[in-house]
């Protein structure tokens, strides 16, 4: 099922399953500013990563002594979630642990998803409560797609990824093959703010940045100033990515942990990079897109 909110600038669309947004649409000029999952290059459009981002070693983790199997990115872009709260600018969205939660990840949780507009802005609040009676450690993420080229009469080359201070970022290496943290580290570049973009530049996967200082990272096409503005502040992991090719899309995604390391152990408990919830305790979070387009 799908859920609509709009304002005077925008129109959004967010799917139940997943609870992920598929559509943002300029109200003014009807244009689609959001990647339409085409299933020949990605059937995705602004997935969120729960409990985990990445991949685990082996496809695997245990907890107290039993073994779990899980895909990519967890398990919370596949499934179902409530409808809670419905509005004209907002609506919100709910994952509760079940018997099919369970079997991949033995936690007891809630996790709501809130889109709610304000003014060229989409906010996408999430909130995740540890109804159980143990520590619960967790990953979060989100993997938004928007549209670039902006336009038919501009190419890839007209853009620019920008942060809004100069940064000398820290890439976290990961495995071309297995996607897994190599313990690696490289310097992307030093006291720019400006990542040309062209095609094929994402064919080896995505490139995940740390220790950045800047607030927002965005798509800007050069000659007119238009650009997709995402915040990132207080996120330890920013990662950007498209398919392989011509770039038809662009993620900028927040992360907050980090795939499997090679070395990885395995034990849920021992997973670096995550976040620790006390029992009956909640966590939130909030990305903000800006659609100065």
């Amino acid at each position: 099922m799908e859920y609509q909110i709009e304002n005077d600038y925008l129109r959004v669309r967010i799917q139940s399953r997943g609870a992920e947004m598929c559509s943002v649409v300029k109200k003014e000029t009807g244009e689609e500013l959001l990647w339409q999952a085409d299933p020949a290059v990605w059937n995705r459009h602004a997935p969120i990563l729960f409990p985990y981002c990445g991949r685990l070693r082996g496809g695997v983790f245990t907890h107290k002594g039993v073994t779990y199997e899980g895909g990519q990115h967890g398990f919370a872009r596949d499934l179902e979630h409530t409808p809670v709260e419905q509005g004209t600018d907002t609506v919100t969205l709910c994952l509760e642990a079940n018997a099919l939660t369970m079997e991949k990840f033995p936690f007891a949780f809630k996790l709501f998803s809130t889109y709610r507009l304000s003014g060229e802005t989409v906010h996408h609040s999430v909130r995740v409560e540890n109804d159980g009676d143990e520590e619960m450690p967790f990953g979060f993420g989100y993997h938004p797609a928007f549209l670039c080229p902006f336009d038919s009469a501009h190419k890839i080359e007209d853009y620019v990824l920008r942060f809004d201070t100069p940064e000398t970022p820290t890439v976290i290496e990961t495995g071309e093959d297995d996607g897994l943290v190599t313990g690696e580290t490289r310097v992307y570049f030093e006291g720019q703010t400006d990542i040309p973009l062209r095609d094929g530049m994402f064919d080896h996967d995505s490139v995940c940045f740390s220790q950045l200082r800047s607030k927002t990272l965005s798509i800007v096409e050069l000659d007119t100033g238009r650009r997709v503005e995402v915040a990132i502040e207080g996120y330890p992991y920013v990662l950007m990515w498209s398919a392989k090719g011509a770039i038809r899309y662009l993620c900028i995604e927040p992360w907050h942990g980090l795939p499997d390391a090679r070395s990885a152990s395995g034990v849920w408990t021992e997973k670096p990079d995550t976040i620790r919830l006390a029992p009956g305790a909640s966590w939130e979070t909030d990305l903000a897109m800006t659609f100065a387009r």
